[in-house]
Formats: structure tokens, sequence, C-alpha cells
């Protein structure tokens, strides 16, 4: 039923605002930050999606590494997570995991138990090897966000590894990164076929997939499954962040953008419904093997691809095989996102400091400072309180309510600062015919009202972050995250404030100056020759001349 809601807030809030980003990268030829000249005085958009994007890069880097653990460990006859005994591994560390059967009140039951010389109390004080792996082994939690403990080396070379595979992916530029991306974007289409074909196959996936799609039409009028669709969908098109924006400055002026940002989302949307098939036929198959209800044994967040998912793996055939070819899947997958938050804010870097004449050097030193910056700061995250400050960056620094806020005002500013009408014809000197009104409507009005809608409800019902629903924040912890929201929200309010102070003139007169687009060069194409004399910086005859015939 998660589906009504999802695909509802595709259509008004997804593809617009995807469209829109894309579009406007497009169009101005510039990245996150300089691409908002369209309308200068809200060129705190930019500086708001740049400070969101380097937070992503932060911190989502780290199921990379995690990954990165977990493959390497998958290398082995034995998955290590299978069984107990280990170093990490502790006294109530139980392989058979029997505690379903206590459950049910049978003799039967009981009588099962008892035959591994195991009473039912004691069972009730077992862990799962599996958790005992990912907190003891992986995480080595601490008791507490002050207790930072010890750094974990391996989680540090894995760490370092990573960053240095994304670095050289992403140094050379776009073409080079767009090579690459033709396997890390393919490769894990044949992963999940084949992780599909074999999850069919396990006892008990039936039930799992009956599980996944059979609606359950009551959760329709529960606000948190709208507000969870809602965040997906911002999250997985990568709204909010600027890296559509800087991507789309790259596409050739007359790219038709419009249809790419349908095609776009029908193949995001349809892989996420396609990933469930695979997700839930695994879950069925571990939900009759233990003999338990399939929502005891689902889990979200780091939970699915770091406990269910490796739990799920250890009751396979040729385990070892199905655990190095999900993990690597799951490495190649967040590559792909991480090479676009990277260049995303590189490219809004360097497009605020342009050097025309400047060589490929002065990127491939700003991409290693980004990187470097990025991996000193994840070093918080590979201490025993790492999981602690994961959370707190994934909950606030680049959570629903910062993207929400973002997705808002590049509504408002497009549809009511620069005018909706105005950009639709924009996008149809770009592409040869204007798009449906209903982009328009959305930018304007529809897609507005979404997101604040789902902004308040995020607001009234906000309760200190919980780790595993055990642990809770202490206030000061809730008082960093707010901070981390803060400094990319307040961008856009301030910037405006800042340069309506600093520019003269009247209120009218300033708004007026303040809301006049700078053009580029390449606006030539189209613009009167009084527009034209509003250019920054006039290129020499020859050049012009150049242009003036290309463009004949």
């Amino acid at each position: 039923v998660f589906l009504i809601p999802y695909l509802l807030i595709v259509f008004v809030g997804g593809i617009p605002v995807f469209f829109l980003e894309v579009a406007l990268g497009q169009f101005m030829k510039q990245g996150g930050i300089a691409a908002w000249n369209i309308a200068p005085l809200f060129k705190g958009l930019g500086l708001a999606s740049m400070v969101i994007v380097f937070f992503c890069n932060s911190y989502y880097i780290m199921i990379l590494v995690w990954g990165l653990f977990y493959l390497g460990h998958s290398l082995t006859d034995t998955l290590p997570w299978a069984t107990c005994g280990h170093a990490w591994n502790t006294e109530r560390c139980a392989e058979f995991f029997h505690l379903e059967l206590c459950r049910n009140a049978s003799a039967n039951a009981s009588a099962a138990v008892t035959a591994l010389n195991v009473s039912c109390v004691d069972m009730a004080d077992k862990r799962s090897p599996v958790i005992e792996f990912w907190e003891n082994k992986v995480l080595r939690l601490s008791g507490d966000l002050s207790e930072p403990g010890e750094m974990n080396w391996q989680m540090i070379l894995c760490l370092v590894t990573t960053w240095i595979i994304v670095y050289f992916c992403i140094w050379k530029g776009v073409k080079s990164t767009g090579k690459i991306v033709y396997f890390t974007a393919l490769f894990p289409y044949v992963v999940l076929i084949l992780l599909l074909v074999h999850g069919v196959t396990l006892p008990g996936a039936l039930g799992g997939i009956v599980y996944y799609l059979k609606p359950d039409w009551s959760k329709l009028a529960e606000a948190q499954v709208w507000i969870d669709a809602g965040t997906q969908i911002f999250f997985s098109y990568a709204i909010g962040l600027g890296a559509l924006t800087a991507l789309g400055s790259y596409n050739r002026f007359h790219n038709n953008c419009y249809r790419d940002a349908y095609i776009l989302a029908v193949i995001n949307s349809s892989t996420s419904f396609f990933a469930g098939f695979v997700v839930f036929s695994v879950l069925g198959f571990m939900a009759s093997e233990q003999g338990v209800d399939i929502s005891k044994v689902a889990e979200s967040g780091p939970g699915l691809a770091f406990i269910a998912y490796p739990k799920a793996v250890t009751l396979m055939p040729l385990s070892p095989l199905w655990a190095t070819l999900f993990f690597f899947m799951l490495l190649v997958l967040g590559l792909d996102s991480q090479f676009v938050g990277v260049e995303g804010f590189i490219t809004g870097i360097l497009d605020l400091f342009p050097q025309p004449g400047a060589g490929s050097l002065r990127r491939e030193i700003t991409a290693a400072l980004c990187c470097l910056v990025c991996c000193l700061i994840d070093l918080s995250m590979v201490t025993q309180g790492g999981m602690y400050v994961f959370q707190l960056f994934d909950n606030y620094s680049a959570s629903g309510i910062t993207l929400l806020w973002q997705a808002f005002w590049e509504c408002v500013v497009i549809a009511w600062v620069y005018g909706a009408d105005r950009f639709m014809d924009d996008v149809a000197r770009m592409i040869g015919y204007r798009p449906l009104p209903l982009m328009k409507w959305c930018w304007a009005v529809v897609t507005p009202l979404v997101c604040v809608g789902i902004f308040l409800f995020h607001v009234v019902n906000y309760k200190p972050l919980t780790y595993n629903k055990t642990y809770v924040y202490p206030w000061w912890g809730d008082a960093i995250g707010w901070v981390l929201a803060l400094s990319s929200m307040l961008c856009i309010p301030c910037t405006v404030i800042y340069k309506l102070l600093r520019c003269k003139g009247s209120l009218r007169e300033r708004w007026q100056l303040l809301t006049t687009p700078i053009w580029g060069h390449h606006h030539l194409e189209y613009l009167t020759p009084e527009a034209e004399a509003k250019l920054l910086a006039p290129e020499p005859p020859k050049e012009k001349t150049t242009l003036f015939e290309t463009v004949i």
C-alpha cells in the first residue's frame, strides 16, 4: 500500500523538482551555487545545497566502509558471523536460536528446546552471532555518545581504501566518471537478478513476496507512511543536494532533459520496486526457517543490509558466494551515489571561483582536499561511539527536514521570483517545446504545499533521537544534530538578509536589482541586444564571431 503515497509524491514532488534542478543546471551551465545567478538574491540556496552534500559525502561513505569490511570477511570458507566461538563473541552467543519455540506455549515446542539442553529462560538472554559480529566486531559499540573509545584500525584501513577508490574515479572529471558508471550502474542489476532467481527458489520465499505485495489499507490513514514516502523519494532522487544541477550543467544546451527526468524517475522507482522482491523473498525464507512472522525479521536502515541479509545468507547453501555477491553489489551501488555527491560538491566549489585558464590540476587538488577533509571527519565514525555520530549525521544533516526545506525554496524561487512561465519558456528554448502545464502548477503550488505539509508533520511529531529503540541521545547530542540541520537551513534567509542590507537604494530597487538574472555567454544565442550588455565580462570579438557562426 506504500506504493500509493509513493507514486503520488513521485508525480507531484519527485519528478517536478528533479526536472527543475537538472533543467536549471543545463540552462545556466553552472554548478549548484552559481546556477542560482538566475535569482542572485537567493544564492543561499546554492550554499545550503553545498553544506548538505558536504555532510552527506562525509557520513554516507560509512555504508561503503562497512560493506567493504563485510566483503573482506566474506572471502572465507565459513562466514565469521555464522558461528560463535570467536574473540568478539560473548557467553550469551547462541547459534541455535529457538526463542520462537518458547513463545509458542506448546508442549512439543518446549520439548524441542529442552532437547537442546537449554531452558526457555536461558534462551531469552541469548544473542545471535550475526548481531554480535555487527555490534562487537564491526562497530565495537560503546555505551554512550560521550564515550568515543578507541579507533578501529581495520575500519580506518577500509575508510582510507574507500576514499582512494572514490578519488581516482572522479579526479579527472565527468568524462572519466561516465565510463566507470557504465559498470557501477549496470553490474548491480546483474547481481539483483541473480539474487532474485536464487531467492525465489528458497522455501518460504512465496510467503515473503505475498507479504510484500498484499496491501494493508489501514496504513493509508497513518501520516507516518506519507512522511516516509516523501522522505524516501527526496533522498533517492538526490533532490536538494545540488548534485543534479552540477550534472545538468555538463549536458548539451539542447539536450531533452524533460524526457530524461521521466526516464530516470521510471528507472529509479522500478529498481526500488524490483529490489523489494529480492529482499522480501529472502525475508520470507528467514521467517520460515525461524518459525516467526515476517514482520519480526524485517529491519530497516543499516539493520537490513548488515544484520537481516547477512543472517539470511548464513542459512543458504554456498553462503560465502552469496555474501560476496551481495556486499560487492552494495559497495558498487554506494560508490555510484558517492560519485554524484562528491562531483556535485567539487563542481559547486570550482564554479564559485572560476578560472577559465586553469587546467585539470586545479580540479585534482580540489578533489583531493575535499576527500581528505571528509576522511578526517569520518575518523569520528570509526571509533567505538561512531555509530552514534553516524546516526546524528543521518537524522539531521541530510534528513527529510533539510531536503524538504531546500525543495520548498527552490520551487518558490523559480515559480514566484523568476517566474514559472518564464522558466517554461527557457526550457522550451532548450528542448524545442513547452513541457506539460502540470510542471508549472507543481512548481508554483502543489510541490511547495506537499513540502510544507510533510515538513510541519516532522516538526510537530519531533521526538529525541534513539539508537536501536533502547539508547536515548542526551539533550546535547540532539543540540549538535540541530546545529548540523540549521547550518544548511539558515544559509537561505541569512544570505537574503545580507544581500538586501548590502545593496543600495529603496527596498523595491534593491529587490529589482537582486532578482535580475546574471546571464552567461551561452545565453547570447537568444538574448536581445539590450540584455546582451548585462553580460559579466565581454569576450574578445574573434570568439564572439566563432560562437555566432556555430549558432548559425
